[in-house]
């Protein structure tokens, strides 16, 4: 399947699959969504708690062991059941805090097939690289997911209706994105676009990331509700300025690299432009590791 005719039928399912009343074919109203939002410390992820008339769906689960109990004590302080827990990639901030926040309860954890192969496939490596940084508030057990849904797939939770559509590799391996077709329609993108923050490009698909970046402008509407895994919600205008990031990213490997990697130096100077293109040390450590890999996928590229 070439990718312009993934992204047509991407942009399709989610335009037409419209959360709709079986009476009186009304758009669902929109539920009350709690935001989780770390510090520097979890790496100023978010987590979302979406509020239904008799209980809670959770879309991602945060990094650390404190974040992720503060975010199950929120949830004990609306008072009602966790229904589900909706994953939107396989990245250890985004479903490690799971084994808290279900800890005692009965709730499914819900990804599609290929998010749910990234977690088991990198889980202990990504636990051996990163448990000597964050110490016990890496989580010694993580939870994965116990219910696999089908891209296109909707998941109907207390009247309300989620449709999950996998993106495919961008940000992460596997991304996807899940969608309430509310009024307004409401989005969970995951990592599709950071607010504020550098962003991560240490898995090596900004190509594909940029592609997934014209599905969701094609598929989500202006007044859709954009909510992101890291910075402040908005609008599908959070977009642009994450496709701006990515080709400046690009271009500028291009420039300084040698082949498929960077020097040190080269990737001092890379700092340098991304922070004088997004002046803010939100994330900024992962301005150099992401140089390599996206220097080995423009080489890819240029063969």
């Amino acid at each position: 399947m070439s990718r312009s005719f993934g992204t047509a039928l991407v942009a399709a399912a989610l335009l037409a699959g419209g959360c709709l009343d079986a009476e009186d074919g009304a758009t669902a109203p929109a539920p009350v969504i709690h935001t989780q939002s770390a510090g520097m410390n979890g790496i100023y992820v978010n987590a979302y708690l979406v509020e239904t008339e008799h209980g809670v769906v959770a879309v991602d689960a945060m990094l650390t062991v404190s974040d992720a109990i503060a975010l199950r004590q929120k949830l004990d302080g609306l008072g009602k059941p966790l229904l589900a827990v909706l994953l939107t990639h396989g990245h250890p901030d985004h479903y490690n805090g799971v084994t808290e926040l279900v800890r005692g309860l009965d709730a499914p954890i819900l990804a599609t097939a290929a998010v749910d192969q990234v977690i088991r496939r990198d889980d202990e490596a990504k636990a051996a690289q990163w448990t000597p940084v964050f110490g016990e508030e890496w989580p010694a057990a993580r939870t994965f997911p116990s219910r696999i849904v089908a891209s296109g797939e909707t998941v109907t939770l207390d009247d309300v209706s989620f449709q999950v559509e996998d993106l495919g590799p961008g940000e992460s391996h596997a991304d996807s994105i899940w969608v309430i077709k509310a009024d307004p329609p409401i989005a969970f993108i995951g990592d599709a676009a950071f607010n504020g923050t550098h962003s991560y490009l240490s898995d090596g698909h900004s190509g594909e990331w940029l592609g997934n970046l014209d599905t969701l402008e094609q598929a989500l509407g202006p007044d859709t509700v954009v909510y992101p895994g890291h910075g402040e919600q908005g609008t599908v205008e959070l977009l642009d300025p994450q496709r701006a990031y990515l080709h400046l990213y690009r271009d500028t490997v291009r420039s300084l690299s040698d082949g498929e990697s960077l020097t040190p130096e080269a990737k001092e100077s890379l700092t340098g432009v991304m922070k004088g293109h997004l002046p803010t040390d939100k994330l900024e450590f992962l301005i150099p590791l992401g140089a390599d890999p996206v220097a080995a996928e423009l080489a890819r590229e240029a063969e």
